[in-house]
């Protein structure tokens, strides 16, 4: 495992907490041997995370659309910067420079990027950990909806258990390297028939 990809807001959020989760998560990547993937941003919790990064001396992958270079919502002094055309883009780049996917705390485009990495595992697409840094119980709520989707037969069990989840940085990132891929079909009527 060399890079992780770090999805994170572009907002820092209330209180202090997940800044400094986003730190700790930073420290523990980099004791890890490991660089960051992450959107770039110089602001929110992207922000955080490149500077953490760079104080830290860990390698700090920045890929972002052009028009937020434009915007000047971008950290320009990664260890490298990659600029792209449309998020789209974006996304598929992270995903190809990364080999495992943490979300903090964020809002709507986190949680898009979580949920297509996270079912691209489901789909056999790769097979890359996904996970999430449950700063504070930031996503309670969240996994309170997977158990719902699963009692209501939306999403499999095993499927569910795709997303590691862990408060702490450390641990979450020994969870990642530890992670083994799982086979099983997404379709359970497709199942209860054979």
């Amino acid at each position: 495992m060399n890079n992780i990809c770090v999805f994170c807001g572009s907002n820092s959020g209330r209180g202090e907490a997940y800044a400094e989760a986003a730190r700790a998560m930073v420290a523990a990547i980099g004791e890890a041997g490991m660089g960051i993937v992450f959107g770039g941003g110089n602001i929110g919790l992207m922000g955080v995370i490149a500077e953490a990064a760079l104080a830290q001396g860990v390698r700090a992958i920045g890929i972002t659309p052009r028009r937020l270079l434009e915007r000047e919502v971008v950290h320009t002094g990664l260890t490298e910067l990659h600029v792209v055309e449309s998020m789209h883009e974006r996304k598929a780049l992270m995903r190809q420079q990364s080999d495992a996917f943490i979300a903090l705390p964020g809002g709507l485009g986190t949680l898009d990027e979580l949920f297509e990495v996270a079912a691209l595992t489901q789909l056999g697409e790769h097979q890359k950990p996904c996970s999430l840094l449950n700063t504070a119980g930031y996503f309670d709520g969240l996994r309170s909806f997977l158990d719902h989707a699963v009692a209501e037969r939306f999403v499999t069990p095993v499927h569910r258990d795709l997303l590691l989840v862990e408060s702490d940085p450390r641990r979450l990132v020994a969870g990642l390297r530890a992670w083994k891929p799982v086979q099983s079909s997404k379709w359970m009527d497709k199942q209860s028939q054979s």
